[in-house]
């Protein structure tokens, strides 16, 4: 067996550093699931999250490396795996709901739980998708794959959903290899569950199951913290042939980090693992317990995710499935998605030396987790060496601004600290001390200097059509009805000119949401110029880097980068070439970049969609929308303090563009 697992461990690392065989999942159209209003501009699971982890993944270039996949719906007998038909019949009943006030008193029935009109095809979506990737995995299609997939699952249980989960994502395609697709050879389980919160329904889908290892760790404070109760407790390790096979590890607190779920890896998991010997690995993904999370309180940072990763990897020749589950800070849960996806393609995680320990309560949690295993796994028996478990003096963690890249930095953390709001922070307030103001100009990348002294102007036909709203994306901040502030741009000058002009170009409202403004369509120009349409633009002369960072934050991207998304190179080539479609923001909504001629000897620019993109949206993929009121009326207002139109006719101007076919 030993012999074995040396050549499938060989498997799972990529040869003369080529990439491995990674498969994506992401579809927007589970973004169609969200919290109703007012709840839904505060509440954590939002449809967000995915879209910071896959416009991250685009960015940083590494989804180019991946395979797409495209979603699937799930099959009702594939449900029937692991739900009741009372359960299924209930999901699938939710889209039928026809007011937002029944569906809500439909969800006031369970924990944690709310319905929109797309929860019913975003929940059959998530259940599908990540079948379809532990399929391509069993297949040998892949080598390994993530399923960037919302509504989570872990907490839906046989029969009721809860902890915002409707389905049971990884427990119905862990039932579906095992008892569906025999053929492919996949006949025991590794199922890691990392996400903060205990995967109470994944547990007892499999606690009798002895092909599945069910490993969870998790915050438990006592049976305190969410799902509650006594199922999360080490002493919880199945029944009957699954005896042994269901593994807790149930933190006393919170504030863990790297150093505390390395020594579990390396003390529980990792020796467990080795002798139960998987055919495949299912990851729980959940990065809720990444630093500066709202719900979690831990504080793994992207680094800590790469390497427990990276020992997973060793078994099943690399064969894992990663399927998100929880995780609800953006940054955290885009810098932690965009560590492991690096980990699958590369085969391992970068070297990096850490001087964190865990806390003492950790080696307790490990001493008891290895004393009730040890009974089905001789291997954790014995204790651990006192040299090792007295290191316990500090933990490590990164921390950044919220729209930053991290930093290294060293947190001594108190035992005696006994509650979350003495460590956990918000990340603005956990920054790097500079000398001062010239050391901090040397960190400045130079293309920012190259891109300050060359001008642009901005053609806006949107929400920054209204001066104030621009200037958010300038100086940071919101405006009236805004859901949530913008950064701003690094450079916070005053735009050196405003002139309004209008071009032959189509206005259109199109997608389901945004973070920005809530359910609505946002606008679009058409690329394509048309003598019969007439836009109104409003064009601001900034800085190319200005510029920049408004493509940026237009597809929420971080601004902290090495590398601008388009150089004085590519302002000559748009000339010649009048639309670019910048690469590393191919996964964002105003990717396009169009050229409008110039002003003054001025290039004149906008970003909008692709055409491919307008033929998305005509042929229904996504949707045509009419925009929210607060955000038409932005644009009305904006149009009528420029002096464009009166009211009533930018009311009908609006209107138009909203209702006129494309």
């Amino acid at each position: 067996m030993e012999s074995n697992g040396e050549i499938e461990s060989s498997l799972s690392r990529s040869n003369g550093g080529e990439d491995r065989r990674v498969g994506l999942i992401f579809d927007e159209r589970m973004c169609k699931h969200y919290a109703p209003a007012p709840a839904e501009e505060h509440h954590p699971e939002c449809p967000d999250r995915i879209l910071a982890i896959w416009s991250l993944l685009n960015s940083s270039g590494l989804a180019k490396r991946c395979i797409i996949l495209k979603a699937k719906d799930v099959e009702d007998n594939h449900l029937a795996l692991v739900h009741t038909k009372k359960h299924i019949s209930l999901i699938k009943s939710i889209s039928s709901v026809n007011s937002e006030s029944k569906r809500s008193r439909l969800a006031a029935r369970f924990n944690s739980i709310y319905f929109s009109e797309g929860s019913t095809e975003a929940a059959s979506l998530a259940a599908g998708s990540v079948i379809e990737a532990a399929e391509k995995v069993a297949k040998g299609e892949l080598d390994s794959a993530f399923a960037i997939v919302r509504p989570p699952g872990h907490h839906a249980e046989e029969g009721e959903p809860m902890g915002f989960c409707l389905y049971n994502n990884v427990a119905i395609a862990t039932s579906y290899l095992l008892n569906e697709r025999r053929d492919l050879g996949i006949n025991k389980i590794l199922i890691v569950d990392w996400d903060v919160h205990h995967g109470n329904g994944t547990q007892k889908m499999f606690y009798k199951d002895p092909r599945v290892l069910f490993f969870s760790v998790h915050r438990y404070d006592s049976g305190t913290f969410y799902p509650s109760g006594h199922d999360g407790s080490y002493i919880m390790t199945g029944e009957d042939s699954g005896a042994g096979h269901n593994i807790n590890v149930p933190w006393e607190h919170g504030r863990c980090g790297d150093a505390d779920y390395l020594a579990v890896w390396d003390n529980i998991l990792i020796p467990v693992a080795k002798e139960f010997y998987p055919d495949m690995i299912i990851v729980s993904a959940g990065f809720d317990a990444a630093i500066g999370d709202p719900l979690g309180g831990c504080c793994i940072t992207p680094h800590g995710y790469s390497i427990m990763l990276d020992k997973l990897m060793e078994f099943a020749g690399g064969k894992i499935v990663m399927a998100l589950e929880g995780g609800y800070n953006l940054n955290s849960i885009a810098t932690s998605a965009r560590a492991c996806v690096d980990v699958l393609l590369h085969g391992k995680a970068p070297n990096v030396v850490s001087e964190a320990y865990p806390f003492a309560s950790t080696w307790r949690v490990i001493q008891e987790v290895r004393r009730e295993l040890s009974t089905y796994w001789p291997v954790l028996g014995g204790e651990l060496p006192e040299k090792t478990i007295n290191k316990t003096t500090q933990i490590a963690v990164l921390s950044s601004d919220s729209e930053g890249e991290t930093e290294d930095i060293v947190l001594a953390v108190p035992e005696e600290v006994l509650t979350i709001d003495d460590v956990i922070l918000p990340l603005s307030n956990l920054k790097i001390d500079l000398d001062s103001q010239d050391q901090e100009a040397k960190m400045k990348p130079s293309w920012r200097s190259e891109l300050s002294k060359v001008d642009v102007w901005y053609a806006t036909y949107g929400s920054n059509m209204k001066m104030a709203r621009f200037r958010c994306y300038i100086e940071g901040g919101q405006i009236e009805g805004m859901r949530r502030p913008c950064v701003g741009s690094m450079d916070k000058s005053k735009p050196k000119g405003i002139i309004w002009k209008t071009f032959p170009h189509r206005l259109f409202f199109a997608r389901e949401r945004t973070a920005t403004w809530g359910p609505g369509g946002v606008a679009f120009l058409h690329p394509n110029s048309n003598a019969q349409e007439k836009a109104h633009l409003c064009l601001y002369k900034i800085t190319l880097e200005q510029f920049n960072d408004v493509l940026f934050q237009e597809n929420s991207l971080n601004l902290e980068t090495s590398h601008p998304l388009f150089d004085s190179a590519a302002l000559q080539t748009i000339q010649t070439e009048k639309s670019i479609s910048v690469e590393l923001v191919q996964g964002g909504w105003y990717h396009n970049l169009v050229y409008l001629g110039n002003e003054g000897g001025t290039p004149v620019l906008t970003m909008t969609c692709s055409l491919s993109d307008v033929d998305d949206f005509m042929s229904g993929k996504f949707p045509i929308n009419p925009p929210c009121k607060e955000y038409a009326n932005t644009l009305i207002t904006g149009l009528v303090e420029g002096e464009q139109l009166s009211e009533e006719e930018a009311s009908a101007y609006i209107q138009e563009a909203s209702s006129k076919p494309l």
